[in-house]
């Protein structure tokens, strides 16, 4: 069955009132207690910050596409979305990250040690309003949940875990594949697999074949991804909200990095060598510069734009498996809609 994709305007106003309902319900779930300077108060500053809120957004989405209502899964989009913001609190400390959504990160105003206490906070306030809202489920469904939200956190570890590894052993010989995979671990369980099978779960106990959801989700995150990748290298200051270049500061192995690696000889591929064995704190602007150069001649930007293209392609054919047969078509044609919007967004 085919179905007619929103536009692109349609997607971003959908996206702006799931992230003012869902802002407001994660601040409702923070205590207002003590310590409030040096807890709750740092726990209020990323979830009060607006986001795409692309995770709770697919995760009622696909529950309409199923059958179920904005409430039958609004509280789990909630969580999800309380412990995205965790994990955005840790990775800014892994990562020495200095902006968070246009403003200062709270290991920069805060430290490492006050702001990893706030992350820690907002992963165990994520699972409160998880299990509040699965004791009203039924059991079996429940427990199904339940499982769905752990299986997706752990993937999302071991994908955290193989990106801090391959910085430390300092690799340089990667793949596209083995980008893919990590990307599958790191980024598409959490914000694309999970949100849409625990929504199709909350919409129907059996929904048609939550497996075509996992091909699906691969390949809608990774082209997310991608493109998040190269706004960090091509992003406009003022919209794109993180540190612009960040990534090469981090030597993070985006797959414009990768291909780099694959095509630079001689003194070039000496120096990148050089530039991954040192710590961020060496990194300084001028390699930077000189990374951001080579990177340019290489057509690596252009070399990963083309493969997100074939990425999206091959996301357009899983969701017909996935939502070919849901009940409502308009929300399942919306879900179809976010892959050309993961291609174009800016921020």
């Amino acid at each position: 069955m085919t179905t007619t994709a929103p536009t692109g305007e349609a997607v971003e106003s959908e996206l702006r009132r799931v992230s003012q309902t869902v802002r407001r319900a994660m601040l409702g779930a923070v205590p207002d207690g003590e310590p409030h300077r040096w807890l709750y108060q740092l726990v209020r500053a990323y979830p009060s910050r607006p986001g795409k809120a692309i995770r709770p957004t697919l995760c009622i989405q696909s529950c309409r596409a199923y059958g179920g209502s904005d409430a039958d899964a609004f509280p789990v989009a909630v969580a999800i979305e309380m412990l995205h913001n965790a994990f955005l609190v840790h990775d800014d400390i892994a990562d020495g990250s200095e902006l968070r959504r246009g403003r200062p990160t709270l290991p920069a105003d805060h430290g490492q040690a006050l702001s990893l206490n706030a992350g820690d906070a907002l992963v165990v306030l994520a699972n409160q309003v998880l299990r509040r809202h699965a004791r009203t489920l039924d059991d079996e469904i429940a427990d199904q949940v339940l499982d769905e939200f752990d299986t997706m956190a752990l993937r999302t570890l071991e994908g955290q875990a193989t990106e801090l590894g391959w910085r430390r052993e300092r690799v340089v010989d990667l793949t596209p594949e083995d980008y893919l995979d990590l990307v599958l671990h790191k980024t598409c369980w959490y914000t694309t697999i999970h949100p849409l099978r625990v929504g199709a779960l909350l919409g129907s106990a059996e929904p048609s074949d939550m497996e075509a959801m996992v091909s699906f989700g691969f390949y809608l995150g990774a082209a997310f991804q991608i493109r998040d990748d190269l706004l960090n290298l091509i992003g406009a200051e003022g919209i794109y909200g993180k540190e612009i270049n960040g990534d090469l500061y981090e030597a993070k192995r985006s797959l414009a990095l990768i291909h780099l690696c694959g095509q630079v000889r001689g003194d070039d591929r000496d120096f990148i060598a050089h530039y991954l064995s040192v710590d961020r704190s060496e990194r300084t602007a001028q390699m930077i510069d000189e990374v951001r150069r080579l990177i340019d001649e290489c057509g690596s930007i252009d070399f990963a734009a083309d493969f997100a293209r074939g990425i999206a392609g091959a996301a357009l054919q899983a969701h017909e498996a996935a939502y070919g047969d849901a009940p409502d078509q308009r929300s399942a044609g919306f879900l179809k809609a976010f892959v050309p919007y993961m291609l174009g967004r800016s921020a």
